[in-house]
Order: C-alpha cells, then structure tokens, then sequence
C-alpha cells in the first residue's frame, strides 16, 4: 500500500505539482510566473493561473472560452445577480469599427455566450449604415486565427512582455540616428496623437504613412485629402480605371451614393449616366451604362482630351479612336450638366489628378459632388517619404524602426532596397499580429490585438467620429500597439483612459461619463467635431498627365475585392469567394483579352511565364478575361505568399508586386512585361464557366428609353398557348396550391441595385456555417455556397440556333449581375421527388431541409432548374483532407466562429439556403412574447443586411405595409419577373428587370 499510485483527481491538483511546473518550464517559458506582471500576463501569487493551464495543455476551445467570460467591461458583475439582458443562448451587439487596408465600416458584432459570431452594419453611421463590405463581414475569422502570434518574439523566439519592454525601453534610450515609425493609413486620431508625443522624445522622429494601394497622386493634388466625393448628387459620372464601387477609396459609402439615382421605377424615369473608361474590368466598369478598354499608355491622352474638352484649353489631343466617340458625349454631357457632374480617376500620378480636379472645378463640383467640408482620410498614403525612408535606411542614418499595419518587404516596389536597408537599422520592431515577410527581419515582433480586442477611435472622413470597443478579451497574450507605445514612452495610463481623455476635447458641457458610454453605445459620433489631423506636406502637383510608355504587352496590377493587397491572404472566407468578374476563386491568374489569347495561342489555363524589365519573373495561368483591354494583361497583388503563419495562402498565385514602378517618387502600378508560354497547364477554379444566357430567359434587362416610353414592355413574360388563347404558366397546374394563412414570406431583388459586390455571398457563407472547400473541390464544381451571384456577359451576333455563338461573350461585353438562391418554389420540383421527403414545404412558404431525414439521394438537386442545392461530399469542418482550407474551422478554437443557430451538417445530406429560418423564428417568438405581430424590417435575411445598395428586400408578402408587397404591387406587369417562370415553379423569389441609361 506504501507504493500505491497517486492519481490527480482535477485540473486544479495537477497546475500545482512540482512535475507540471517542471515541464511547464522547459516548454512554455512565455507562461511562467514573472515577478511584478499582471494577472492577464499569465502569473497569480507565484502560481500558473488556470486560464494559462488549459492554454499550455492546447485547450484553444477552452481558452476562447474563458477570454469571452472575462468580457471587456469595467465592472465585473457575477452571474449570481446575473443582469436580466444577458441570457445564455440570447445575442448581445457591440458597436464597433472595422477599418484595414483603406476599407471602413461602422459595425455591429453579434456575440453568443461571449465569443463573436458576425458583423452586420450599424444604421447609426451616416458613412455605412447600409450593408458591410465583402472584408468586414470576413474579418471576424482572423480572431480565431490560430496563426497568430501568442506571445512577442525576440529575434525569433518566444519572449515574456517584461523582457522585451526592458530591452526595447533600454535600446531607444542609447539609440542615435532618425526614429521612423511606418504604418499604413491612421484614421485614429488619438494614435495618430500618441504616436506624435512618443516621437517627441528623439532628436529626429518621422511618422511615415505608407499605403499598398497608394492614392498619393490623388492626395498630391488635393492638399494632402481625398475630396469629399458624394455620387448621390451626380447625374452624370466618369470614372477612369477608378473602381469606386469595389476597391477604390470608400466603396461602400460609395455605392450606398451611387445607387440613390439608380433606382428607376415608373413614377421616378430619371437615372444617371455613368461612363467607364478602364483596362481591366472592374466591378465599376461591369455596372456602367458605357464602357470604354484604355491602355495605360492612353490614360494621360483621355484625361488631357476630357480637360480640355471641359476646360476649353487646347484640342482633343492624341485620343484612341476607340474611346473617341465616347469620350465626345460625356464631354457634351458634363458641360450640360453643371452643378451635377463628377469625375474620377485610379491614376495614382499626381499631374492627372491634378487635372482631374481642375476638370470637377469647371463643372461646378465643388458644394454639390463634392463637399469640400468633408474630405475623406482613408488614404494617407505619401509615397516620396516612404521612398526616402528607404534611401535612409540604406545610407545607415536610421537607427530605430517600428512598422505598424505594413509590410513594405512584401508589398513594395522596392522590396529589395527595403531588406538591404533593414540589415543596416539597429533596432527593428514590428506590432504585426503574425510573423510576416517585414516582421522575419525585425529584432522585437510585439504583436497587436485583433481590432476585436481592441479600444480605439476613427475618423474616416471629417465631422464623422466612431468608436472601436472590444467585444472580447485577449485570446492570446498580446498586447495593443497604443499600450505598448504608452508603456515604452513611460506613460503610466493605459489606452482605454488616453481615448477618454482626448474625447474629453469634444465633450459637450455636462457629465463626461454619460456622454462616453452613449458614444459608445451608439458606436458614432456624427456631431460635426473633428480631431483627426492630416499630412498636408505633399508637393502640389501641376495639372499636366504624365503618359506611360507604351509597350508591346502593358500590365497592371489591380486589387482584388476579397484579397485586397495581402493582408487577407490567410483568410479561406475570401479565397472561398469567387471574383466578382472572372468568378475565379483560390489564386490570382493572367487576364488577357480574348483577341491577344488568340494571337498568342493560348487557352485558358496554359501557364505563361511573366518578365518584368529588371528581369524578375514568375509563372500564373492565363484567364481568358473578355473586356480586357487590347495589348494588356491584368494580374491581382496580393498573393505569393510562402510563410508559416499563413498556411492558407501556400502555394496561391505569385506576387505582382514586382510589375510595379517607382518614377519620380511616385508609386505606379503598371509597366510593360513579356509573356512567354511555359507549356505547362494549371486549371483556375472557377465558381461559374458558363458566360452567357444563351437566349434562355434567366435574366433580363431594357433601356431607360424603352423604359420611359412604356414600362409594361421593358420585361418578358411568358405565355403558353391554350384553346381558350395564350396564359400565363401559373394559371395551368397539376399542383394543388398551398393557402398562407399567417405569413409568405418572400425576396425582391432588384437588378439595378446589385453591384455584384460579394458581401451577401460572404454575409451568408458566416451566418449559416457553410464549409469552405478549397480550391480542388471548387474545379470538381463542389463549392457549397448557398448564395451565388451569376455574372452574365452580352454574346457576340449569332445565327438562330447557334448555340456555340451564343456562348462566345463579344469583345467588350456588358454585364449583368444575378443573386442567385434557393428560390422557394410554391411548386418546388424537389419536393416531390425526394423519398423520404427531407425536403418539404412550410406553412409560410419556405423550402425547408430536415437534415437527418436527408439520405443524400440527391434527386432534388438533379430535379432543380436554378441549380442551388449543395451536396455535403464530406464532413468539410472535421475532415483532414480539407485542413488547410478550412483549417481554422478544423480547429476548436476555428471552431468557436460557428453559428450555434445554425446545425453543422453532417456528410451526405443537401443544404441550401433556408431565407435565415433561424432569424425568422427569432423575430416571430420576440414579437410572440410582446403579444404582436412582426413588424417590417425586424427580420432581415443576412444576405439582404450585408447589401449597401439594398439590392435585396426580404418580408412578408401577406403583410400590405411591407416593403416586398408594396415592391410587386408596384412593379407588378412591369418590371417584376421570376427565373424560368414558364416551369411554374412559382418562386417566392421576384426578380426587377435592369434598365441601363444608355447614351
């Protein structure tokens, strides 16, 4: 009995034995009790606490837990007087704020049980109180990202936070030559404060301001701000390679503007002219009403002809005849539209915005599409200071660094120049929240909060404030850039209280305290007050364009709406989505148009191997991309990654950063290539590979002018021909109809509204735990969205019955953009075929799937003319196989970004989508429990709360004063239509024909 085995009978027996300190010594030195740290580094009374225990034994399920218990708020209240508006299985809202990579939105986030689940907009933001931007909604994954840094790192190695603050404190002490802190954009303006106070303390400190996607020509000529475009007041547009409804500036502000005088119907006949002129085609350039191919080296040429059509200097000039005719009519149609017309441009030289501006100037602008009061500031970009920076480095006058939000060694045309210069800065740190290519070559990685984690305040454009509160603890043991900058400067207040402290600035008369928590409670702050303060040391730049060379083959490099420069390339959220234009998904690509394809012999595919000038090269396939400019090809920054803190991004695409030039300290993302084919084939996933509608009504559209003249002959119905003469399909059944006693519920989308952004394809992927699949399954065409968006092009001319023509899109195409769902047919063909009726019908008109019903038959897929049915292949969120793709999701604490509204489905059964039933019975039991019926508006499906044009209406069709019912009495026999109407299939999904202003 003497020698009998002690078992450990708990988790609280064992964290204290001498044995798990012994190993916990040797394998996580950042754990260890340190004398003088907090509570939250991880030491209590010389012990491990056991939060950190459940981290050393791997337990990320646990450890997020136990971060959500500990919720960001300033009076702890225990569940024994648990508050009456906290109820475990009920949804708590924070606002907060989402802004990276020059995107902003002011945001709710949904938390269950402490963790957040999603992103929705908040309708307080005057900037974004409609829909989200494809990246917010996505943003959400990064914090359970189980590639983040958990501790800093010094040269590399797992470090405690007293030790590098030490060292870091010690080394700015003794450090001589230029202190540079770079960073991205900054729209805080109590860190753009800090920042400047923590300078105060070197001799020589710069604050550089470095964008990937830099608008500093656009700065140059606009005294250091973005002007305060408003599309809302533009009757006629023109935009040059700006893509200001997709990645350009502030898109979803943007489009939530651009779309008010798109919204045509027969009481209203007016629209906007919009004209695009591009090289690659943008989700601009897919929604203009005339679109005109330009090659970069005809850019300058177009914008001098518009100057000096609109200004009267000078003639037309060298403009190519392609864009002539066009370019004439918008000269004619800005002029006579003085007061109402804006123009826009992607160039990032600074003479052709200067041009642009005087351009804006002589239509009257300024006061109406342009609200000088209220500039933007989510592009601060200088590209000369960042080039000079580099020059410093590499003369050795630097001697302290930090980088903040970027990763020049990456993302910047003179990436080389970058690393030579770093070798030569004594003291190298990097606030990144993962190891990435700048922070490989930085002597302390001190990594950042998740922007859910963090407090902070913004102001993207002047007058308009918000705040960013956490909506969970730290999950790791990180620390925010502020407080680290605080705590290296000696600053003895934490973040949290330097924000109260300067709003404290703006605070009316009166109790502090109640008009902090109301701010942030309300998550804006639209009183007129500004605090932000921007570089306005940029060279004003004279209105002449600087033309490119031209050369035999130009490329540009573009940034992708889901991917954006780079800073996404670890989220399989966004890789998952498919390109609003090529519908391509994992992986950047060549798009060439189809003319030099052609000339060239290449397919679709075929690898090709890309040479810039300075003799850098790689390899990507060739995406046969109609529209495409002639004599161009089009390649997306952003990928080309190959680090271990992005295992996602391994082996996608390569880098187009390379492609880019630097002329007189200007950022310029073009520059002439040669393309050599390599004879190797690499298939590209797409999500949709037929391009056309091939004469089958599926999708429909008009002109303004037919539509002015009659608006009951602007859409086509069919008939079916009878004894008694034609009828509609509706009216001939072998169907018993269904009688709504209590709610119909249904969608209007509106075909002029859609932009084809992306955000509800991603808003629904979140809401509904659809599994990501990878790039394999996406060519197997296996993806599982539940919402698609088809892109249609226009097809070239064509014989009656040719089928093959009918599928060739023309040169230039127009395109239409088409959200596609489960279209919960009255006359569902997938009912009646299932054999053990797990697809079914409710009593309020949704097309239900029981899931453990489903034997995975999939006869209703085969059955279903709209092909939205998802087969579940594989377990996607348990399955090894897919542990790259879905690897955070594969994990349990991926895991934890799950909808607990929603059951995760199991291999073998169909899925698609169910109009959000979970959010549907939500507001029907809130509404119960008030003892009503629910109004308009509180049930909102997450595709129709993530549209910032309000493309999609959701509600109940029973309901007279709903906005879907008042929608089809209206648009009723004029514009409403439904997809393949003579199937009588019935949908509960209405469709309003497009109508194009053409000129």
């Amino acid at each position: 009995m003497q020698n009998r085995i002690k078992y450990w009978r708990g988790i609280e027996e064992l964290e204290n034995t001498p044995e798990f300190a012994k190993h916990a010594h040797n394998e996580f030195p950042e754990f260890l009790p340190v004398k003088g740290t907090s509570d939250d580094e991880g030491a209590l009374n010389g012990k491990t606490k056991r939060r950190d225990f459940l981290k050393l034994m791997g337990f990320s399920l646990a450890a997020v837990s136990l971060a959500s218990c500990e919720a960001p708020v300033r009076k702890a209240i225990p569940y024994l007087n648990k508050p009456v508006d906290v109820e475990p299985g009920v949804a708590n809202w924070y606002a907060t704020t989402y802004y990276q990579g020059g995107i902003y939105n002011s945001i709710l986030v949904k938390t269950r049980e402490g963790r957040p689940i999603k992103v929705e907009p908040n309708p307080s933001s005057a900037l974004t109180p409609l829909g989200t931007h494809a990246r917010a909604q996505a943003s959400l994954l990064g914090l359970y990202d189980n590639n983040r840094l958990r501790t800093p790192l010094i040269k590399g190695k797992i470090a405690q936070w007293a030790q590098v603050d030490q060292e870091i404190t010690s080394r700015l002490g003794s450090t001589t030559g230029k202190v540079a802190f770079v960073s991205s954009t900054i729209i805080s303006p109590s860190t753009k404060q800090l920042i400047s106070e923590f300078g105060s303390r070197f001799g020589s400190f710069e604050h550089v301001t470095y964008d990937a996607n830099s608008a500093y020509g656009l700065l140059s000529a606009n005294g250091g701000v973005v002007p305060g475009y408003d599309f809302s007041n533009a009757q006629v547009i023109l935009s040059v390679n700006a893509d200001f409804l997709g990645t350009w500036i502030a898109p979803t502000t943007f489009a939530k503007q651009y779309i008010q005088n798109r919204k045509v119907t027969a009481q209203n006949p007016t629209m906007s002219r919009h004209y695009q002129f591009e090289t690659s085609y943008s989700v601009t350039g897919a929604n203009a009403d005339v679109r005109v191919p330009i090659k970069p080296s005809e850019e300058a040429a177009v914008i001098t002809a518009l100057y000096n059509g609109i200004t009267g200097q000078g003639g037309a000039g060298n403009v190519p005849a392609a864009a002539a005719k066009a370019l004439a009519a918008a000269v004619k149609e800005l002029k006579a539209n003085q007061g109402k017309a804006l123009v826009v441009s992607g160039s990032n030289d600074p003479g052709t915005q200067a041009m642009v501006a005087a351009i804006n100037n002589s239509l009257g602008a300024a006061g109406s599409t342009i609200d000088a009061n209220k500039p933007y500031f989510v592009k601060q970009g200088n590209d000369a200071a960042m080039i000079r920076l580099i020059e410093e480095m590499n003369a050795g006058t630097v001697g302290a660094i930090f980088f903040y939000n970027s990763n020049p060694v990456y993302d910047h045309p003179l990436s080389e120049r970058v690393v030579t210069g770093l070798k030569k800065v004594p003291l190298k740190v990097s606030f990144s929240e993962r190891v990435d290519e700048t922070a490989l070559l930085a002597d302390y990685v001190t990594p950042d909060h998740h922007y859910l984690e963090s407090w902070n305040d913004n102001e993207p454009r002047r007058g308009s404030l918000s705040l960013t509160q956490p909506a969970i603890s730290p999950i790791f043991l990180t620390r925010q850039m502020q407080d680290s900058l605080l705590t290296w400067g000696g600053n003895n207040v934490n973040y949290y209280e330097y924000i109260r402290n300067n709003w404290r600035k703006i605070a009316p008369a009166g109790d502090f305290n109640t008009f902090w928590e109301q701010s942030v409670h309300d998550g804006v702050l639209e009183t007129g007050a500004t605090m932000l303060t921007v570089n306005s040391n940029f060279t004003a730049a004279s209105p002449v364009a600087k033309p490119v060379k031209a050369a035999a083959i130009e490329a540009v490099v573009y940034e992708k709406v889901s991917i954006g420069t780079g800073e996404y390339a670890n989220n399989p959220w966004l890789h998952e989505m498919p390109d609003p234009i090529s519908k391509a998904s994992w992986g950047n690509y060549v798009a060439m148009p189809q003319r030099m394809s052609e000339e060239m012999e290449l397919v679709q595919g075929d690898v090709v191997k890309v040479t810039t000038p300075s003799g850098k090269n790689f390899e990507l396939p060739v995406l046969v991309q109609p529209g495409q400019a002639n004599g161009t090809v089009a390649i997306a920054m952003g990928y080309g990654r190959s680090l271990e803190s992005m295992p996602v991004a391994e082996g996608l695409g390569a880098s187009a950063f390379p492609i880019m030039t630097v002329v007189d300290n200007t950022v310029l993302y073009t520059g002439p290539v040669t393309i050599e084919k390599t004879g190797a084939v690499s298939p590209i996933a797409q999500t949709q590979t037929h391009h056309t509608i091939m004469d089958r009504l599926v999708v429909q559209e008009s002109s303004l002018a037919q539509y002015k003249e009659n608006p009951k002959e602007v859409t086509e119905y069919i008939r079916i021909a009878t004894k008694e003469g034609p009828a509609k399909p509706a009216t001939i059944s072998l169907w018993d109809d269904y009688e709504y006693k209590n709610h119909h519920w249904g969608m209007v989308i509106d075909l002029n509204s859609c932009i084809g952004c992306g955000a509800c394809t991603v808003s629904c992927h979140i809401e509904n735990n659809v599994p990501v699949v990878g790039k394999a399954e996406v060519l197997n065409r296996r993806d599982m969205h539940w919402m698609r968006i088809d892109r249609y092009y226009s097809a070239v001319e064509h014989e009656e019955g040719d089928f093959a023509e009918m599928e060739n899109p023309a040169e230039n195409p127009s395109v239409i953009f088409q959200p596609m769902l489960c279209q919960h047919c009255n006359h569902a063909p997938c009912e009646t075929v299932c054999p053990v009726a797990a697809t079914m019908h409710s009593s309020e008109g949704i097309n239900q799937m029981v899931y453990n019903r489903c034997v995975g038959t999939r006869y209703c897929a085969n059955n279903c003319p709209y092909k939205v049915r998802r087969f579940n292949w594989f377990a996607y969120f348990n399955n090894d196989k897919f542990a790259n793709e879905n690897y955070m999701m594969n994990s349990d604490l991926g895991k934890m970004v799950l909808n607990p509204d929603v059951t995760v489905r199991a291999r073998g059964v169909m899925e698609k989508c169910s109009f959000c039933v979970q959010r549907v019975q939500l507001g029907k039991l809130e509404a119960k429990r008030e003892n009503r019926r629910p109004k308009d508006g509180e049930i909102v499906t997450a595709c129709a709360q993530s549209c910032p044009t309000e493309a999609i209406v959701f509600g109940d069709m029973l309901d007279p004063e709903s906005r879907v019912s008042q929608i089809l009495a209206r648009e009723q026999g004029e514009r409403a239509f439904h997809v393949l109407e003579e199937l009588n299939t019935q949908p509960n999904v209405t469709y309003l024909t497009k109508i194009r202003n053409l000129a």
